[in-house]
Protein backbone atom coordinates (compact mmCIF):
# COMPACT_ATOMS: atom_id res chain seq x y z
CA UNK A 1 0.00 0.00 0.00
CA UNK A 2 1.10 3.38 -1.15
CA UNK A 3 -0.45 6.53 0.68
CA UNK A 4 -0.40 9.69 -1.37
CA UNK A 5 -1.90 13.38 -0.60
CA UNK A 6 -3.21 14.86 -3.82
CA UNK A 7 -4.92 17.76 -4.43
CA UNK A 8 -5.51 17.88 -0.90
CA UNK A 9 -7.15 14.40 -0.65
CA UNK A 10 -5.10 10.52 0.59
CA UNK A 11 -5.68 7.95 -1.53
CA UNK A 12 -4.44 4.11 0.10
CA UNK A 13 -2.82 2.66 -3.56
CA UNK A 14 -2.39 -0.96 -4.06
CA UNK A 15 0.20 -0.26 -6.21
CA UNK A 16 4.21 -1.18 -6.32
CA UNK A 17 6.20 1.94 -5.14
CA UNK A 18 7.95 1.92 -8.01
CA UNK A 19 4.95 3.21 -10.47
CA UNK A 20 5.79 6.51 -11.76
CA UNK A 21 4.08 9.17 -10.14
CA UNK A 22 2.94 10.18 -13.78
CA UNK A 23 0.69 6.74 -13.97
CA UNK A 24 -0.52 6.68 -10.76
CA UNK A 25 -2.28 10.17 -11.76
CA UNK A 26 -3.18 9.89 -15.09
CA UNK A 27 -4.31 5.87 -15.17
CA UNK A 28 -5.67 5.04 -11.31
CA UNK A 29 -6.48 8.76 -9.91
CA UNK A 30 -7.95 9.62 -13.46
CA UNK A 31 -5.97 12.89 -13.47
CA UNK A 32 -5.42 13.93 -17.21
CA UNK A 33 -4.27 17.60 -16.77
CA UNK A 34 -1.17 16.31 -16.38
CA UNK A 35 0.79 15.19 -19.62
CA UNK A 36 3.21 12.53 -20.85
CA UNK A 37 5.36 13.73 -22.89
CA UNK A 38 8.97 12.29 -23.29
CA UNK A 39 9.22 9.74 -20.48
CA UNK A 40 12.69 10.90 -19.39
CA UNK A 41 12.17 14.15 -17.37
CA UNK A 42 13.05 16.45 -20.42
CA UNK A 43 10.34 18.02 -21.97
CA UNK A 44 8.21 19.37 -18.66
CA UNK A 45 5.11 18.27 -19.98
CA UNK A 46 4.33 16.18 -16.99
CA UNK A 47 5.22 19.04 -14.47
CA UNK A 48 3.49 18.92 -10.99
CA UNK A 49 3.87 19.88 -7.05
CA UNK A 50 5.37 18.41 -4.95
CA UNK A 51 5.60 20.33 -1.30
CA UNK A 52 5.29 23.19 -3.91
CA UNK A 53 8.32 22.62 -5.63
CA UNK A 54 7.81 21.75 -9.90
CA UNK A 55 8.85 17.97 -10.68
CA UNK A 56 8.41 16.21 -13.54
CA UNK A 57 6.13 13.23 -12.23
CA UNK A 58 7.02 11.02 -14.89
CA UNK A 59 10.41 10.51 -12.99
CA UNK A 60 9.99 10.41 -9.95
CA UNK A 61 8.51 7.16 -8.02
CA UNK A 62 5.09 7.19 -6.27
CA UNK A 63 6.22 5.66 -3.05
CA UNK A 64 9.16 8.83 -3.02
CA UNK A 65 6.33 11.19 -2.79
CA UNK A 66 4.62 8.94 0.40
CA UNK A 67 3.55 11.41 3.17
CA UNK A 68 4.07 14.58 0.63
CA UNK A 69 1.98 16.62 -0.52
CA UNK A 70 1.02 16.22 -4.64
CA UNK A 71 -0.93 19.36 -6.27
CA UNK A 72 -1.60 18.90 -10.39
CA UNK A 73 -2.66 20.92 -12.69
CA UNK A 74 -6.54 20.35 -11.67
CA UNK A 75 -5.50 21.33 -7.66
CA UNK A 76 -4.16 24.50 -8.66
CA UNK A 77 -7.62 26.49 -8.51
CA UNK A 78 -11.01 25.87 -8.78
CA UNK A 79 -12.48 27.79 -12.18
CA UNK A 80 -8.78 29.15 -13.51
CA UNK A 81 -8.69 31.43 -10.67
CA UNK A 82 -5.05 31.11 -10.01
CA UNK A 83 -2.99 34.41 -10.66
CA UNK A 84 -0.93 32.28 -13.50
CA UNK A 85 -3.97 30.97 -15.27
CA UNK A 86 -5.91 34.15 -15.66
CA UNK A 87 -2.47 35.43 -17.12
CA UNK A 88 -2.69 32.32 -19.42
CA UNK A 89 -6.05 33.52 -20.77
CA UNK A 90 -5.38 36.96 -20.81
CA UNK A 91 -2.22 36.81 -23.31
CA UNK A 92 -3.60 33.70 -24.95
CA UNK A 93 -0.52 31.31 -24.80
CA UNK A 94 -1.93 28.14 -26.05
CA UNK A 95 -1.70 27.01 -29.94
CA UNK A 96 -2.05 23.17 -29.41
CA UNK A 97 -2.20 23.29 -25.81
CA UNK A 98 -0.59 20.47 -24.69
CA UNK A 99 2.54 21.35 -22.41
CA UNK A 100 0.88 24.23 -21.35
CA UNK A 101 -0.38 22.21 -18.08
CA UNK A 102 3.16 21.70 -16.89
CA UNK A 103 4.29 25.19 -18.03
CA UNK A 104 2.01 26.29 -15.71
CA UNK A 105 2.70 24.51 -12.53
CA UNK A 106 6.50 25.28 -13.43
CA UNK A 107 5.45 29.06 -12.90
CA UNK A 108 3.31 28.56 -10.36
CA UNK A 109 6.17 27.14 -8.33
CA UNK A 110 8.49 29.56 -9.93
CA UNK A 111 6.07 33.10 -8.58
CA UNK A 112 5.97 31.20 -5.10
CA UNK A 113 10.06 31.45 -5.15
CA UNK A 114 10.49 34.57 -6.97
CA UNK A 115 7.59 36.51 -6.72
CA UNK A 116 9.18 39.34 -9.53
CA UNK A 117 10.99 37.05 -12.09
CA UNK A 118 13.50 38.75 -14.32
CA UNK A 119 13.65 37.30 -18.19
CA UNK A 120 17.35 35.63 -16.53
CA UNK A 121 15.33 33.65 -13.69
CA UNK A 122 12.45 32.33 -16.39
CA UNK A 123 15.17 31.29 -18.34
CA UNK A 124 16.59 29.03 -15.71
CA UNK A 125 13.53 28.04 -13.89
CA UNK A 126 10.77 27.07 -17.04
CA UNK A 127 12.51 24.51 -18.91
CA UNK A 128 9.67 23.51 -20.01
CA UNK A 129 9.23 22.45 -23.92
CA UNK A 130 6.78 24.09 -26.12
CA UNK A 131 6.77 22.35 -29.77
CA UNK A 132 4.15 25.29 -30.81
CA UNK A 133 7.28 27.65 -29.83
CA UNK A 134 4.98 30.03 -27.70
CA UNK A 135 8.08 31.32 -25.64
CA UNK A 136 6.92 35.07 -25.99
CA UNK A 137 3.76 34.59 -25.07
CA UNK A 138 4.74 32.59 -22.26
CA UNK A 139 7.40 35.46 -20.33
CA UNK A 140 4.59 38.06 -21.06
CA UNK A 141 2.21 35.71 -19.26
CA UNK A 142 4.77 35.07 -16.41
CA UNK A 143 5.21 38.91 -15.79
CA UNK A 144 1.32 39.45 -16.06
CA UNK A 145 0.76 36.84 -13.92
CA UNK A 146 3.18 38.21 -11.63
CA UNK A 147 1.14 41.45 -11.41
CA UNK A 148 -1.76 39.85 -10.96
CA UNK A 149 -0.82 38.06 -8.10
CA UNK A 150 1.33 41.32 -6.37
CA UNK A 151 -1.95 43.23 -6.79
CA UNK A 152 -4.26 40.43 -5.30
Amino acid sequence: MVEVNVNGKKHDLNIDNITPLLWVLRDILKLTGTKYGCGIEQCGACTVHVNGRAVRSCGIKVGDVEGKIITTIEGLSSENSHPVQQAWIQVDVPQCGYCQTGIIMATAALLERIPKPSNQDINRSITNICRCGTYNQIRKAIHLAAQIKEEA
